[in-house]
Order: C-alpha cells, then structure tokens, then sequence
C-alpha cells in the first residue's frame, strides 16, 4: 500500500485494474483500460450516489440472454405505465412512468416485460449487502439506489473512497451481472447529479469548487424538489436558471419563499449538510395497477385487489417490517382520485390480512362508478417482531396465517409461480 502522502496527491486511477495513472494518459498504462478517473480532488471526496443501471431492465437481461441486445421495456397492459426500459428502448424516447402506449408507438419491436417485484427486490438487497461491506453509512433511496458516505474507511480498505467505489462496482458488476453508476463528491446534492452525469458504467466527480459553474446555466428545476409548477413560480419571480438564484440574496429568497427559499439559495450554490443518515425509514409500501378498460364490477376489482394484496405482502417480508394502516386508492374513469383508509389493531405483512380491510374498504364504493386504477398500500410501519400474534380467539385467522407461511416457503424454494391462491386465478 502507497504512503497516505503519496495517496493523497494521486490524481486517477483505472477503474478496471485500480492501478494509479497520472491525469494526462488516455489508457491506463497497466492493463490499456480506458475507463479512467482523473480529478485534482479525488482523494478527498467521500460521500457517493450509487444508482443501477436500468434496474428492472437489466435484471431481466441478466436472466434471459435472448433479450441481451433487444430493446426492453418492463412493464404492460395498454393503459399501464412503464417502470423501466433498457438504454436501446431510451434511444427511441421511451421513458419510466410513461404510458404504455406511448412507448409501444415510439419502440413498436420493443420486448416488453411484467415487472416481478420480488426478484428485484432480492436483487436489491443483494446490492445493499455490498454496499454495507463498504461503509455501515448507506442510505437507501429506494430498491436500486443509495448514498454511501465512505468517510474515514482508507485505512480499512487500504485505499482512497474512489478506488473502493470502483473496486464496488466491478464487484457488483462480477457477482450479481449488473452494472451500477456512481457520483463521487462532498454532500448528497452534488453526487446525486454526479451520477447521473455518465450513465451507464459511468464514474462522475463533482467537487463543490466546480459546482457553481456547473450548475450556473441549467434550469431551477433542476435541482430537487423544484417542480414544474414552483418552477413556474420562480420563473414568473425572475429565477429562471440557477445562476438567478445565485445572484440572488439568501435572505430576500426566505422572505419570498421561507425556508424553502434558504434551501434554493444554498443549494444553488452547492451547499448541502445533510448527512448520510442509515436510518432513513421506509415510510410505506403500496402497489397498484392501471387497467386497460375501465371496471366497475367488484368481484374483478377484488381479484386485482388480491393480487396487490400479494404483491404488497411480498416486499414488506422482503424488507422485514409490518405496517397497521391499509390505504386504498381508486381513479375514476373521470380521473378523480380517492384514497380510503384504515388501521388495524396490530401491525401485518399477510396478504390475507391487508385483503380483508381493503375489501371493505372497496364495498364502500363500489356503485357502478367505472374505475380506472386500483391500488392498495400499508403504512405505520415498524419491524416484523411483532407482525400478526396469533388470534387465539379466531382459529380461522390463525390457518389462514399459517397456510400463507407454507406458501412463502413453497414460493422460496421453487418460484413464486409455483403456488397459487385460489383468488387469484381468473374465473
């Protein structure tokens, strides 16, 4: 191992053989790589973004190599929306949370895929796992990404931050058959732009010196939280760009816009303080579905409440954790939106469970209104220690938990295709 000394002036590094490169070559002069990182301040950084790659897409290419080279959207249904497409279908404009149909006319020789949550989800906690081998500081945004704050490990990993996000992401890359991209900087804005800045494969840095300059002409949406109608706002206030916010004192943009307007100040600037916080919470767990005709009739709609039910049960196993407040969501054919909840006396992950409350939450409103989204979710989480007692009172209770559990198992060991509940096969 180098001399921290020498370390610390180092300016790249391969990120295929890790061996050091000075910042002018093009190749690495150990193996010819030319996948290179070089910045003045690379040894100093440590706070990371790690995003995969077209999660859901890759997975499914990963499982299937006839799709390797094909355009690949994960998604369905005509009126559904999509969850992911491959970087071949985004050459065509296909995008997440578009509609299905828009995507099937832009890519019309796309694959198209239904997503299977739980395999990405074992997925993701696979990569998760990785990451807590490099810093006990992860966290996680959602299934497929994270911040890391690597700060204080070059002793343990006998190397500086950016060459164990390197050595990470060959290792994911190696054991799992995807690929990940990577922002290095000094806080959570600026790497979480960092990554986006190269994808897929990519290895961005972005230090708080360069990121004035950097984030000078681009649009106030642009930085989080701004949408489209507070960009708006801005706009019509004169801060179009955020080189306006710049220009603009911090403490007029609090007048204007309170705290959020500190917030804008600062992060146009890149200043952000937040810390990388492990114990981020998952604050809820849902699922829904768009149909592709709109349905008013409650035996179809509790079928497809079922398979939510399935679908939401399996990620909170997945994650470990329970929640005692049901939420249903309906759209109307019209487009209006109802949510409806309530909670239970104790916190659950059975399917059974959540399907009971929100089929009586349904009843309520099912009368002949055509429906065009369905969606069931849980919420008051907390760990699984206490998840679902056993009902001494309620002995059907207690079979229906305990026939769930031998089917988790069953679905364990030979493919959650391997058992199926009688609702949720189609009459």
């Amino acid at each position: 191992m180098r001399r921290a000394g020498f370390v610390s002036e180092m300016l790249g590094f391969c990120r295929d053989c890790l061996a050091d490169n000075p910042d002018r070559v093009r190749r690495c002069r150990t193996c010819g790589s030319p996948r290179l990182v070089t910045h003045p301040q690379l040894a100093k950084l440590a706070i990371a973004h790690v995003d995969c790659d077209a999660f859901y897409a890759t997975i499914e290419k990963r499982d299937n190599p006839s799709l390797r080279d094909k355009p690949v959207i994960v998604g369905g249904g005509k009126r559904g929306v999509v969850a992911t497409a491959c970087y071949v279908a985004r050459t065509f404009g296909v995008k997440s949370a578009m509609p299905m149909f828009q995507a099937r006319r832009l890519c019309p020789h796309a694959e198209v895929v239904p997503p299977d949550m739980a395999k990405y989800a074992r997925v993701g906690r696979e990569v998760r796992a990785l990451m807590l081998d490099l810093t006990p500081l992860v966290e996680p945004l959602s299934i497929d990404e994270a911040f890391l704050d690597l700060g204080g490990t070059e002793r343990l990993h006998g190397m500086i931050a950016a060459k164990a996000l390197a050595r990470f992401a060959k290792e994911v890359e190696t054991k799992l058959g995807i690929t990940i991209s990577i922002g290095l900087s000094a806080n959570k804005f600026l790497a979480k732009i960092a990554s986006d800045l190269d994808k897929p494969r990519g290895f961005s840095v972005l230090s708080p010196e360069e990121a004035p300059s950097f984030l000078a002409p681009r649009p106030v949406t642009f930085i989080w939280g701004v949408g489209k109608v507070f960009g708006e706002t801005l706009a019509r206030d004169g801060y179009r760009t955020i080189a306006d916010l710049q220009r603009a004192d911090e403490t007029e943009l609090m007048r204007r816009y309170g705290v959020e307007g500190q917030r804008l100040a600062r992060l146009a600037r890149g200043i952000d303080q937040r810390p990388v916080s492990p114990d981020r919470e998952t604050k809820s767990v849902s699922a829904e579905t768009t149909f592709a005709t709109d349905i008013a009739d409650q035996r179809t709609l509790e079928r497809l409440l079922w398979e939510l039910c399935e679908k939401v049960s399996a990620r909170l196993k997945a994650k470990e954790i329970a929640g005692t407040t049901v939420t249903l969501k309906l759209k109307t054919a019209d487009f209006r939106l109802r949510t409806r909840a309530r909670s239970l006396p104790a916190p659950t992950q059975l399917a059974a469970a959540i399907f009971e409350q929100g089929r009586e939450l349904l009843a309520r409103e099912v009368n002949g209104t055509q429906f065009r989204l369905l969606g069931i979710g849980i919420s008051a989480l907390t760990g699984d220690e206490d998840a679902d007692p056993a009902d001494l009172v309620n002995a059907r209770a207690q079979r229906t938990a305990a026939a769930e559990h031998a089917m988790d198992r069953l679905r364990d060991r030979f493919g959650r295709g391997a058992v199926i509940r009688g609702r949720s096969i189609e009459d």
